[in-house]
């Protein structure tokens, strides 16, 4: 089960149970524009409001989810269909953290930086960078972190200057409520955030068409692609996170019992459906054996379920039966060309669709759709490999590049290979927390997407960088170079030129003499 639509509403539903939860008011187009129009007008006095007060509005929302955590944590577990201790681990607790630090460091990320002269005959031009809010930022963020993704983003581009219109996915319209209330009980200016709710099939043109500055989007690849070809018809810019196909590494020296629990935690957590879970485990053929003993143990023991009141289950349901089928599929194609389930976590009776087992797939090769594609679902794939390169070979071979991890006993040996992994977050005895970590820039490779959320590479996307430029000599009548140009002017500058970079010293005497005869002509008028 999954929302449905009407004319006028959403109707939400538990997905694990299909009963429905609540309900979400349509928005049109129409609407979304007289929402972003509202957003610019608001948008300039917000951008001049002191950077302090700004932060004090977020911290006010911090609080206020902190207050309403267990609320919160309900609301994930019953619209998503995740955990109740996953929720509350995984999205409302660094919700929290995250616009903590962003308050905090806001004034520091948003001052001007000085920059260092690169000559020191041109000394006299003081450059600074200083951080121009983009207007009115778009967010159209997915299902499977309801809470999480847009939450940091809203909250960077808000303390930027920016004002902000959400959209989240029509699956998880009681979290994007829940989200508008925290950001409405703040206090925050009319207009300077709006949320609406938009069918997926139009939200990505409607925001575009509509004249968001900047759009931030989380989904698919091949939406990803769409959304940039129309964004460049008007040149906006884009952050695009795609998702990933993402590879463990695990060598020899590694400590298996960890190994073993982190990808049982980064594979199966929110019951696969994480961009940057583990999906492809490539393993040293010394502890391939010995690792999959560990890894079948934990799996067989995780407890699947729907009934997160008791926290009587360790992984929860399927956000949505379309992306369970998929699953399906993948598994069924890979058995069907060899590979075989190693290993698997029962199910309750009476699992309804969105119910899957945590798997663990072995006899897995690169023909196959689970190591090429985005599974999006609670299998981890296992290949053994010869020697770490073979690994590293494998973990490249991907259209993909989100995250990924190694895990090793030898830190220094550990980050030789991190760094020759082609992803944009590469962590070394863990896997997919970072995202989690609020001064962590989130983003990938490849097709993963474009630009950064997260840490300051993600809050300097929320503003344009301007150069200002400020001649100390601003009392002299013109500049050395300026016209009109005779034969003297060209001798200064090739002096210029000889004594900064002259092999000789008798050449850079002798450009310091030229230079010297010309400069008097900066005073005249």
């Amino acid at each position: 089960m999954t929302a449905t639509e009407t004319l006028e509403e959403t109707i939400c539903r538990n997905p694990a149970t299909g009963e429905e939860i609540g309900v979400s008011p349509l928005h049109t187009v129409d609407n979304l524009r007289m929402a972003i129009d509202r957003a610019r007008t608001a948008q300039p006095e917000w951008a001049a409001t002191p950077v302090k007060v700004r932060a004090a509005a977020i911290r006010r929302v911090r609080d206020i989810v902190a207050q309403r955590a267990d609320e919160l944590t309900e609301t994930i577990s019953r619209d998503n269909g995740k955990t109740l201790t996953d929720a509350l681990a995984t999205e409302v607790l660094p919700a929290a953290m995250a616009a903590d630090y962003y308050a905090r460091n806001a004034i520091k990320f948003l001052k001007d930086r000085k920059l260092r002269p690169a000559s020191v005959l041109l000394g006299n031009k003081k450059s600074r960078i200083h951080h121009v809010p983009y207007g009115v930022v778009g967010i159209i963020s997915p299902w499977n972190y309801p809470l999480a993704i847009p939450f940091s983003e809203v909250v960077m581009a808000l303390l930027a200057g920016n004002s902000v219109v959400l959209k989240v996915a029509t699956q998880t319209q009681l979290v994007g409520r829940a989200i508008e209330r925290l950001f409405h009980d703040a206090g925050l200016p009319k207009g300077v955030f709006t949320y609406v709710n938009l069918p997926g099939r139009v939200a990505g043109d409607a925001f575009l068409e509509a004249g968001v500055n900047k759009l931030f989007f989380t989904g698919s690849v091949s939406v990803g692609k769409q959304l940039m070809a129309k964004a460049a018809k008007t040149l906006t810019p884009l952050v695009l996170e795609l998702g990933g196909n993402d590879a463990m590494l695990v060598c020899p020296d590694a400590n298996l019992v960890r190994a073993a629990g982190g990808a049982v935690w980064a594979g199966f957590q929110n019951a696969g459906q994480s961009c940057g879970g583990v999906e492809r485990v490539y393993v040293h053929a010394a502890v391939y054996d010995a690792f999959l003993e560990k890894l079948a143990a934990k799996v067989q023991s995780l407890r699947v379920g729907a009934d997160h009141s008791r926290h009587g289950a360790d992984m929860g349901c399927m956000t949505t039966a379309e992306q369970a089928r998929k699953v399906q599929e993948h598994v069924e194609e890979a058995v069907a060309a060899g590979a075989a389930v190693f290993a698997e976590s029962s199910l309750p009776e009476g699992a309804g669709e969105t119910l899957l087992p945590a798997r663990v797939l072995t006899g897995v090769d690169h023909t196959m759709r689970i190591m090429r594609e985005e599974t999006f679902g609670p299998v981890l794939a296992v290949m053994k490999v010869a020697d770490m390169e073979e690994a590293l070979r494998l973990a490249n071979d991907s259209d993909l590049g989100l995250t990924a991890s190694v895990w090793s006993k030898n830190r220094r040996e550990a980050d030789r290979l991190a760094r020759r992994i082609q992803a944009g977050v590469v962590m070394i005895n863990d896997h997919l927390m970072s995202h989690g970590l609020a001064e962590t820039p989130w983003g990938g490779f490849k097709q993963s997407g474009i630009g950064r959320t997260h840490g300051q590479l993600g809050f300097d996307e929320m503003t344009q960088p301007q150069c200002i430029v400020d001649d100390t000599l601003g009392f002299l009548n013109r500049n050395l170079w300026w016209p009109p140009y005779d034969p003297d002017v060209y001798a200064g500058v090739r002096g210029l030129i000889n004594l900064l970079y002259g092999q000789k010293l008798a050449t850079r005497l002798s450009g310091l003499s030229r230079l010297t005869k010309v400069l008097p002509r900066t005073w005249r008028k």
